[in-house]
């Protein structure tokens, strides 16, 4: 018995070739699309910033103004309602914070006499409507901005 070497196809070889190279590209752009797919998952999952700078108030829509003090752990809770509120009511009304030691906190703080974790409405001419403390839920935030909207001044309690 001797050892011959096997006779290949080398249409059979070239056909695995390509049939690999095929798997390969494939699993290449699976993977690829599952990294975007899990990026946009989280992107969407983290809270949006709020701005801590008050100008936009009487601009023409309503605006929550949270004061946000790090040392509760209400602040954290607040702000996750905020989110929910904002995702739900869009860009019909603003979202900010008054952050409890910076400058333009405390001046917020002092022009409204509004103490930590409580939070402001104001109506879309810039009159403060309403004041409560936290935690306020997402579904009475939106009632809220939905008042604000129909409101043309008035004082806070």
């Amino acid at each position: 018995m001797t050892n011959q070497p096997r006779n290949e196809d080398p249409t059979i070889k070239q056909h695995h070739t390509d049939t690999t190279a095929r798997r390969g590209l494939w699993i290449k752009l699976g993977v690829l699309a599952t990294l975007v797919l899990a990026v946009v998952m989280i992107f969407n999952v983290i809270p949006k910033g709020f701005k801590t700078t008050h100008e936009e108030i009487g601009t023409g829509k309503p605006a929550v103004v949270f004061v946000y003090d790090p040392n509760f752990t209400s602040s954290n809770s607040q702000t996750e309602q905020m989110n929910e509120a904002r995702r739900q009511v869009g860009d019909t009304a603003f979202f900010l914070i008054a952050r409890v030691g910076s400058p333009t906190g405390e001046e917020f703080r002092a022009k409204y006499r509004a103490n930590s974790s409580e939070i402001l409405l104001f109506s879309p001419s810039g009159q403060l409507i309403e004041r409560d403390r936290a935690v306020k839920s997402a579904g009475n935030i939106i009632q809220w901005v939905k008042s604000a909207s129909a409101t043309t001044g008035g004082d806070a309690r």
